[in-house]
């Protein structure tokens, strides 16, 4: 593999060739169906085809095509069965793996930003990276002081290609739109833009890394490496072993699947409660299942990377996402379409029935009214089918409704973890953590009881 292709020209060309072999491959069904293949089996290949060379390229360029790749592999659980089967295995691989930068080019970059002498940083430094990532790659050494390391090595020329790429990828994002029936693709593409000046800087990444690492420092459930080094291109962390969350998506047990589903649920929630920001980039390549935990060495914790995407929130997830959640599942209909009003989803020149946007809403907030919910690939499909059928109710409500710039990213890494949940088929206990972490939901009233309670608890 050369270095990643920065000329605009070449890396249009690998992108603009995907509608066209979506054309020539939909040729190719048309001739089969012709000469007497069944539907489904000329599908089925067609499917598949499609799968292989749209992930080939968006791994070979990595930058923002890997990324875009990656945003949409959350929502595989999403696609009817027909269509995910052949996608799974490409979804999967591209979270965790993309062609290696040139060990010439990973010392250089070293060299650079480290200075000549950077080998004497390091006891030990692999040259085989030991995972990829859309900007960067990451390889493992042994610092000076003897701690085992993670070294990200960003991709020379990651920032122009990822913005080359996202706007070709925006050119034709209806003829990616079948990936995931129901969703528009190009607000995605869109905000990924928006974000990639952020991720490609380190010493972001670095700010919010340390901040995570040093405020669930002692937390039994959750953990964080720590920033050991940053410059320029270069982020050196601690290096945290466990099992990938793929694996546990592909061949985990039921008990890892669950511990890891509670996990994560906790992290999203309790993250921005605690540290002000919200880990956005939610794909299980991010994510390690770690022995240990609160019940000993077979009890597991959740090991978090890559914090080069966050949603900066001070005061916690905003208080109107809890107060609309609790009054959907309380059945107050009139109250959470004012909210919503207020909030802007309904914009002041649309009128709606609050009682159908409540019957919008109930089926989608499911596993928070129970005391633990069962994530699975046919419940949130039959969400996305009901929402993505023109002839339906929800389909033409959905359409009216409005989403705030200050939520779109909340609302893509709310439905980004619950499209991990679902492929981890994990039962969680969702009400709990919202109970714990989320402002609004439990009302004031009740908060001041507790608190009243736990002090009289205290005192006697």
């Amino acid at each position: 593999m050369s270095d990643l292709p920065r000329k605009a020209v070449t890396r249009t060309a690998k992108l603009a060739a995907l509608p066209l072999g979506f054309a020539g491959r939909a040729t190719w069904g048309l001739g089969k169906r012709i000469v007497g293949e069944s539907a489904e089996i000329v599908g089925r290949e067609l499917q598949q085809r499609t799968a292989e060379q749209l992930f080939k390229v968006l791994g070979e360029l990595k930058g923002g095509a890997m990324k875009f790749g990656q945003a949409m592999s959350v929502f595989e659980s999403a696609l009817p069965e027909e269509i995910a089967g052949p996608y799974r295995a490409a979804l999967t691989k591209l979270q965790d793996a993309a062609p290696p930068m040139p060990t010439r080019t990973v010392h250089s970059v070293l060299a650079e930003r480290l200075g000549e002498d950077w080998p004497e940083l390091f006891l030990e430094f692999d040259d085989k990276p030991a995972a990829a990532a859309s900007i960067g790659q990451v390889h493992r050494g042994v610092w000076h002081d003897g701690r085992e390391v993670a070294v990200k090595v960003q991709y020379p020329g990651a920032g122009e290609a990822l913005l080359s790429d996202l706007t070709q990828l925006s050119r034709f994002a209806r003829l990616l739109g079948p990936l995931v029936p129901g969703m528009d693709v190009k607000p995605l593409i869109n905000e990924l833009r928006d974000r990639v000046s952020e991720e490609l800087d380190y010493g972001l990444e670095a700010q919010a890394q340390q901040a995570h690492a040093e405020e669930f420092a002692d937390d039994p459930d959750v953990v964080i490496p720590a920033v050991v080094h940053q410059c320029d291109q270069v982020l050196v962390t601690e290096w945290i072993d466990g099992v990938p969350l793929s694996e546990v998506i592909s061949g985990g047990t039921r008990e890892q699947r669950d511990r890891a589903g509670q996990l994560l649920s906790r992290f999203l929630f309790s993250g921005p409660a605690r540290t002000g920001l919200l880990h956005a980039d939610p794909h299980p390549g991010n994510f390690r299942l770690l022995p240990g935990g609160p019940e000993g060495e077979d009890d597991w914790r959740l090991g978090v990377l890559d914090f080069g995407t966050v949603d900066r929130l001070p005061g916690g997830l905003p208080e109107p996402i809890g107060e609309s959640l609790r009054m959907t599942l309380d059945g107050e209909a009139d109250a959470v379409y004012a909210l919503l009003c207020a909030e802007g989803f309904v914009k002041e020149s649309i009128e709606l029935d609050p009682d159908a946007v409540l019957d919008y809403l109930l089926p989608i907030i499911e596993p928070a009214r129970v005391d633990a919910f069962t994530f699975t690939r046919d419940w949130i499909r039959s969400q996305a089918a009901r929402i993505a059928d023109p002839r339906s109710p929800a389909h033409q409500l959905g359409k009216q409704l409005n989403l705030p710039p200050a939520y779109l990213l909340i609302h893509r890494v709310t439905l980004s973890t619950i499209g991990v949940l679902c492929q981890l088929g994990a039962t969680v206990r969702l009400r709990e953590e919202l109970e714990e972490w989320l402002p609004g939901f439990v009302p004031e009233e009740e908060l001041e009881e507790d608190l009243e309670a736990e002090e009289s608890v205290a005192e006697a």
